[in-house]
C-alpha cells in the first residue's frame, strides 16, 4: 500500500521535514512540534476521514519505524502527545495517510469512535429525571448528515422510492426547499432511508425479519433490533449516537457548543423567554428573523454555526427522530446501545422554532408514538464508517 508521509527530527527543538508519495490523501503536515512537560507534542492537518498512522524512530538509518497510533481523522487539526517517549537524544516522528480509508461522504461528517458521558452533566435540578443518572457509552465510529435532510433532498429520494416499490404514510412537508422537511413519522422516516440508500447503490438497513431477506418499502413495520444490517445503508442515528455527535467532541456543557453555556437567537431558532438563567438573548419569543407569522417558524439548514464535529441544527429549527424505543436510562455503562427492545414511544432529539431554552439543552430528551407528525419534527440519517 502506497501512503504520503511527512517526517520531524526533534532534537532540541531543531526540525527537518521530508515528504513521501501521495496515494488518495494529501500529505498529512505536522505543525508546532514542541517539548510540553516533557513530552513531546505536535499538531496534525490531515483530510478528514482518512486514518493517520503516528510513526517513530530515534535514527534515520532505520528501517523499522515504530507504529505509535493509528486513529481515524475526524477533526482537523488535531494534537498528538508521545506519551512515555523512551530517553533519546534525537527522535523522528512522521504520519501516513493510509490510502485505504475511505473519506466522509458527500454532505457527512465523521463521529470518532469512543465514550462518552451520557445524560445531563449540568444542575441536576435544570432539567427532567428522565436525563439521569450520568452513564458512559462507547460510540463505534459513525458518518452523519451535517443537515437536517431538506425538503430538496426528501423530494428528490421520495420520488425515487414511489416508483420503485416503496410506499408512504405522508408525502413530507417544508416552508422551502432549503428548510428542514417536517410532517413525516418515524415509519416514513426509516423507509426513506432504506430507499436512499437503494438509490445510491448500498445494501439498505432495514429489515421485517431477522433473516434480512425482506427489505422494508412499506406499511407500518416496528423493525426490531435484530430486523437491522447494522452495518450497512442510511439509517437513523440511535439516541447515542446523536447525543455524542451533538456534543460535538466536548463535554461537559449544556448545549452543542462548547465556548458558553447560554443561548441566544444567535445560536439557534428557538422561543426566547426569560424563564431560564442560561437564555440570555436580547430578542425574545420566536426568532424574529422567521417568525413570519406561519407556523412552523423553520429556518434554512445551516444559518447558525456549527458545532465541534461540523454539524448544524443540533438544537433548534426541528425536533429528530431516533431510532430508539424511549425508555429510563441505565446506570451501568454500555458500548453501542440501541435502546430497549419494545416500547410504545420513539426517542426524539434537540428542540423545535417554539421551544423553549430548556428543551434546547444536549441532554435534553422525548418520545412519541412512531405514527405522529408534527410540523418541527424532523430527522437526519446516519450511514456506518467504512462505506
Amino acid at each position: 500500500m502506497k501512503d504520503r508521509t511527512l517526517t520531524i527530527k526533534l532534537s532540541l527543538c531543531a526540525l527537518a521535514l521530508g515528504t513521501g508519495l501521495a496515494a488518495r490523501a494529501a500529505a498529512p503536515v505536522i505543525t508546532n512540534l514542541t517539548m510540553f512537560g516533557g513530552t513531546p507534542r505536535f499538531g496534525v492537518h490531515s483530510d478528514l476521514g482518512f486514518t493517520n498512522q503516528i510513526q517513530f524512530c530515534t535514527n534515520l538509518s532505520q528501517t523499522n519505524w515504530m507504529t505509535l497510533t493509528n486513529l481515524l481523522v475526524a477533526q482537523s487539526p488535531y494534537w498528538f502527545e508521545h506519551q512515555a517517549a523512551p530517553p533519546a537524544s534525537q527522535r523522528f516522528y512522521r504520519v501516513a495517510a493510509l490510502a485505504a480509508s475511505t473519506p466522509p461522504p458527500s454532505g457527512m461528517a465523521l463521529i470518532p469512535a469512543g465514550s462518552f458521558t451520557m445524560g445531563n452533566c449540568m444542575n441536576t435540578n435544570e432539567g427532567y429525571p428522565e436525563e439521569l443518572p450520568l452513564h458512559t457509552v462507547c460510540v463505534s465510529a459513525v458518518y452523519i448528515d451535517r443537515y437536517l435532510v431538506t425538503k430538496a433532498l426528501w423530494d428528490e429520494v421520495y420520488q425515487w422510492a414511489i416508483t420503485n416499490g416503496y410506499a408512504f404514510d405522508y408525502a413530507g412537508a417544508g416552508k422551502a426547499t432549503n428548510h428542514p422537511v417536517q410532517s413525516i413519522n418515524w415509519y416514513d422516516c426509516v423507509k426513506w432511508c432504506n430507499a436512499r440508500s437503494e438509490k445510491e447503490g448500498r445494501v439498505p438497513a432495514y429489515y421485517t425479519e431477522s433473516g434480512l431477506s425482506v427489505r422494508y418499502q412499506s406499511g407500518q413495520v416496528n423493525v426490531q433490533i435484530n430486523w437491522v444490517n447494522w452495518s450497512s445503508g442510511y439509517r437513523l442515528p440511535t439516541e447515542a449516537e446523536w447525543e455524542k455527535a451533538a456534543r460535538g467532541g466536548a463535554s461537559g456543557h449544556r448545549f452543542p457548543w462548547s465556548d458558553a453555556d447560554t443561548i441566544t437567537h444567535s445560536r439557534a431558532n428557538y422561543n426566547s423567554t426569560t424563564n431560564y438563567s442560561y437564555d440570555l438573548s436580547p430578542t425574545r419569543g420566536l426568532h424574529p428573523t422567521f417568525n413570519d407569522g406561519v407556523f412552523p417558524y423553520t429556518s434554512p439548514v445551516g444559518y447558525f454555526a456549527a458545532n465541534g464535529y461540523g454539524l448544524y441544527d443540533m438544537t433548534g429549527n426541528v425536533h429528530e427522530w431516533c431510532w430508539d424505543w424511549y425508555d429510563l436510562y441505565s446506570s451501568g455503562s454500555q458500548t453501542d446501545s440501541r435502546g430497549p427492545a419494545t416500547g410504545t414511544y420513539r426517542v426524539i432529539r434537540g428542540s423545535g422554532a417554539s421551544y423553549e431554552a430548556v428543551y434546547c439543552r444536549t441532554a435534553f430528551r422525548n418520545g412519541i408514538k412512531p405514527i405522529y407528525t408534527f410540523g418541527q419534527l424532523g430527522f437526519r440519517s446516519v450511514l456506518p464508517a467504512g462505506q
